[in-house]
């Protein structure tokens, strides 16, 4: 059970914005939000035609092909070494618990069975076998949430209103009709809906595309009513880089935590709804065979344990290779990953923000009476003859409970404490206590 007030002290300290929404939430999607905060790390997958090109999941617009020549590629689209069960299995075992799946990117290739046309995996390549179906399976086999990405723009449609992307693709441009465009998408989110029963959110992207076009009407609550309509408990979140539209239950941030806008594209304030960051592994989304810049372990755990202190997920996306295979590489980094979340997940996964700001040596999460300390630099805590004096300003009732209440995480070792009139724990430690990656302090208070 959680306590109230760090929360709350939390979202004052973040600078959470409190705005008013005219849609009420049913009580299965408020619980299907608390269910979703209580795993700090997905996994974001993007995979479609554009990876037979090897070069991201832009290639239809940086490339300048026209889009019939780009729709070749389904012809050989057969990713025969695809295997759903070995990618959960791997996912779980990094300590994950969802994954969201492209099932249509702006290139307008549909990773799915659909009646709007036969541009689908199932349909349009050798393949023949519906990707997003054996993943929810294997999802709901392996005890993982399954969610999905949609994109709202579209590079192929001539009734998508064009926007600033996805000019030279070969569109005539003369048949723009949202309208039609609008019935489109509510189709193929109810097959969404309806032929994935599993399926517990739905991640938009592309309303950015006509971001220079402020009159230009997306009609999103509406489309977000028809969608809870259909399933109420289902979570909606959309990468617009704003402050969250009505009816929407989660609000994400792109390459960046909240409050930070590092990347230029999280500026938006933060909501006092779920929050997650996304970001990826290497530089590309997609699958490209030229960026093997790949972020370290200790990056990648840093950064999902810095977005548990700012009370958000992170979704860590991979994109996998034209034959089914996830990169070696991304495997690697999950294997990494999981082996510290074996010992340390229970300081990150349901866990809070606190009202302790960010320190020079780390962060701080909560879960209930347990206050947890990452010393993730422990350099910046000054040190001599081998022992570093460690001095946490406490927020008032996180005072230790009793003697023995300040321990290390993975060895359980007590650690002796002192907290002084002003609110400071101090610890004093032995440099060889820390570890490589993160140094967790449990205080149960």
């Amino acid at each position: 059970m959680k306590r109230i007030f760090p929360i709350l002290s939390a979202i004052l300290f973040l600078g959470v914005t409190v705005y008013a929404q005219s849609y009420t939430p049913s009580p299965e999607n408020l619980r299907q939000r608390a269910e979703f905060q209580q795993h700090r790390l997905g996994i974001f997958l993007h995979w479609g035609i554009y990876a037979t090109y090897a070069q991201g999941e832009w290639y239809l617009q940086n490339s300048g092909i026209d889009n019939a020549s780009y729709a070749v590629a389904a012809q050989s689209f057969n990713p025969v070494k695809f295997d759903a069960d070995s990618w959960v299995r791997a996912f779980r075992d990094a300590g994950a618990g969802y994954i969201t799946f492209t099932s249509r990117h702006h290139d307008g290739f549909s990773m799915f069975k659909t009646v709007t046309s036969d541009y689908n995996i199932v349909d349009g390549t050798p393949f023949g076998r519906d990707v997003v179906g054996e993943l929810a399976k294997a999802c709901a086999d392996g005890g993982l949430r399954f969610h999905l990405y949609y994109s709202t723009l579209d590079w192929m449609r001539e009734d998508y209103p064009q926007g600033r992307t996805g000019l030279r693709t070969g569109r005539r441009g003369d048949r723009q009709d949202y309208e039609s465009y609008f019935s489109f998408m509510k189709t193929q989110v109810r097959e969404l809906i309806t032929q994935y029963p599993n399926l517990a959110a739905l991640w938009f992207d592309g309303i950015w595309d006509h971001d220079r076009d402020p009159d230009f009407d997306w009609r999103m609550p509406e489309f977000y009513e028809y969608i809870h309509s259909l399933k109420p408990e289902l979570l909606i979140g959309n990468n617009h880089h704003l402050l969250p539209f009505d009816g929407e239950d989660f609000q994400m941030f792109e390459r960046d935590l909240p409050g930070e806008n590092k990347a230029g594209l999280s500026g938006q304030d933060i909501s006092s709804l779920p929050l997650e960051m996304c970001q990826t592994m290497n530089g590309a989304w997609g699958y490209r065979i030229a960026d093997t810049d790949y972020k370290s372990v200790k990056e990648l755990v840093h950064l999902l344990v810095r977005a548990a202190a700012k009370n958000s997920n992170l979704l860590l996306n991979i994109g996998p290779m034209p034959n089914g295979e996830l990169p070696p590489q991304s495997l690697d980094l999950l294997a990494g990953i999981g082996k510290w979340m074996h010992s340390h997940s229970v300081s990150v996964d349901g866990t809070t923000s606190t009202s302790i700001p960010e320190q020079p040596w780390g962060v701080t999460t909560q879960d209930g009476n347990a206050l947890f300390l990452h010393i993730l630099s422990p350099e910046r805590i000054p040190s001599r003859d081998g022992l570093c004096k460690l001095a946490v300003p406490l927020a008032k009732g996180m005072e230790p409970a009793r003697k023995g209440a300040v321990s290390l995480l993975v060895s359980g070792d007590k650690l002796d404490y002192e907290v002084s009139r002003d609110g400071f724990l101090t610890l004093t430690l032995p440099v060889s206590v820390f570890e490589d990656i993160d140094t967790v302090i449990r205080v149960l208070f």
